[in-house]
């Protein structure tokens, strides 16, 4: 009988004490462990993205050439860089393309195409009028595009910019105006899964399903913002690095707290936080492949403050 009740307290013990105990602690754990980093999403002010490209400065004319009058994108204001250096912008919806020449000795620049190297490769941009894109590439003296037939109508053409970098040309007759608001880049990457994981866990972006690129022969995975869509893909490792000749810019609310959960995150800093040309306090962060994502706070001083707005030329 004393063996029957030794049990029967043991097990009022494990039903009722262990549960109780194992919550407690449980509970304890759960406070102290560090809550999930946030994505940076939340802090980006502007509905697009900014897209900008390096280049050798004897190039300067024909690229200014090419996106201003071939491809026939909004001219925005240029900002001095100092020194009597430029940078172009071109507007897209409320995005830019921002064409600065003079190479940086840190970087490494391999243009050309998109499956020779690691970076960022392409920028897509959209046309109401396939005729009239190709008699402005007549008109200046340009060979005409090669389009062929995509997805839903659309017809694609993959074109080298003056500087050797590939813009690929997509025409989509009679669609809504929002539709040439848009611009995409794409990225060749060394490992999908860590690339994935930034955009979308760090820079936080929406993630598209994954889709079929007519062009490249190749699945590329989509990561929204807005206007802007960045589309990642692989061709394996082993690849040399293009980290300079173009890279993405944010424009941010705070650019303090970017700093702080990049470096909770171990994310490479290019260039630390700071004030750059005495209006903008910004970071500089790579990707995983070294592909430069620059967050600009417009007007900011560090400890916060208020970002640009949508249509800023800075």
């Amino acid at each position: 009988m004393l063996i029957t009740r030794t049990r029967s307290l043991a097990a009022v013990f494990t039903l009722l004490i262990v549960p109780a105990v194992a919550l407690l602690y449980g509970t304890r754990a759960a406070a102290q462990a560090p809550a999930p980093t946030e994505s940076v999403r939340a802090l980006i002010t502007q509905n697009s993205m900014n897209v900008f490209r390096r280049f050798s400065p004897e190039v300067r004319d024909k690229m200014l050439e090419y996106y201003g009058k071939v491809l026939a994108l909004r001219s925005l204001n240029p900002v001095s860089l100092g020194g009597g250096n430029q940078m172009v912008l071109f507007g897209v919806g409320s995005g830019q393309v921002k064409l600065a020449s003079g190479l940086v000795g840190r970087r490494e620049f391999r243009p050309g195409p998109v499956k020779e190297a690691t970076g960022l490769r392409v920028i897509t941009l959209f046309f109401p009028d396939e005729a009239a894109l190709v008699a402005r590439f007549k008109e200046s003296g340009y060979a005409v595009p090669q389009f062929r037939n995509g997805p839903n109508g659309a017809r694609h053409a993959m074109v080298a910019d003056p500087g050797n970098f590939v813009t690929e040309l997509v025409v989509v007759s009679n669609a809504p105006p929002s539709t040439y608001d848009r611009m995409e880049v794409g990225i060749t990457v060394s490992d999908l899964e860590k690339s994935r994981a930034f955009y979308r866990e760090f820079v936080g972006l929406d993630e598209l399903p994954p889709v079929k690129d007519v062009s490249l022969d190749v699945t590329k995975y989509p990561y929204r913002h807005g206007e802007t869509t960045i589309n990642l893909w692989t061709f394996g490792k082993g690849l040399p690095a293009d980290t300079g000749s173009a890279g993405i810019q944010y424009v941010v609310s705070d650019a303090t707290t970017v700093d702080a959960r990049g470096k909770a995150r171990n994310v490479t800093v290019e260039t630390p936080l700071g004030n750059t040309l005495g209006t903008l306090l910004t970071v500089w962060l790579n990707d995983p492949d070294g592909v430069t994502n620059y967050f600009a706070q417009i007007g900011g001083a560090r400890g916060g403050g208020r970002g640009a707005p949508a249509n800023s030329t800075k």
